[in-house]
């Protein structure tokens, strides 16, 4: 009897082990997702854009900021009916409303280029980004970005590629962010388009 007892209990745990080492798959933007989230991102779903710009207003408010900067027209019109002074250049004491090139969901990171960012470095800005993005822009890891930005603007590349991956006062050593120190207080604003 009690042969059989350990028999039974030893495939169960065997089971049970097998169930924990099992690799659980999330599709590209639950694990963006996550994985932002685990590094201290604020994240906000967008299903239209009056959402995103409600959203905006209830950062705005719950920060107490009086002055937004940018960089982008269409955003611009997007903040149009919000209440607040903007300013159409960085300054490194006023949060920074922008978009960027894509989301990487391997491991959260929100990569930027000279397109949002001009030749600043991003240790040079504001501490506190508001981004702006589509589930579009969730690609797999930074190789699928790179080749993503050389299609984009295959007759223009932009310079100046950087990512941020630090939500928080973390600070991670990494090729990418050799030189930055990129740890940021950011919202993602993550509008649902396909």
């Amino acid at each position: 009897m009690n042969f059989f007892n350990k028999l039974f209990k030893s495939s169960e745990k065997l089971k049970e082990r097998e169930i924990k080492n099992q690799k659980v798959s999330l599709s590209l933007d639950d694990s963006f997702v996550h994985n932002f989230i685990k590094l201290g991102g604020k994240f906000l779903y967008c299903l239209k854009k009056e959402d995103v710009t409600a959203n905006i207003q209830n950062i705005i408010k719950e920060n107490n900021w009086e002055t937004i900067s940018y960089k982008n027209k269409d955003l611009a019109k997007l903040i149009s009916s919000i209440d607040i002074k903007t300013k159409s250049d960085f300054d490194k004491n006023i949060p920074f409303l922008t978009t960027c090139e894509h989301l990487i969901s391997e491991n959260g990171s929100i990569l930027f280029s000279s397109k949002q960012i001009e030749d600043k470095r991003l240790s040079s800005l504001t501490n506190d980004f508001i981004v702006h993005a589509t589930t579009s822009q969730i690609v797999k890891n930074m190789g699928d970005s790179l080749t993503g930005i050389r299609v984009k603007h295959k007759n223009n590349l932009p310079a100046n590629i950087s990512s941020i991956k630090n939500y928080g006062n973390k600070n991670e050593d990494s090729f990418m962010s050799y030189g930055n120190s990129n740890s940021k207080n950011l919202y993602l604003l993550l509008l649902e388009d396909l």
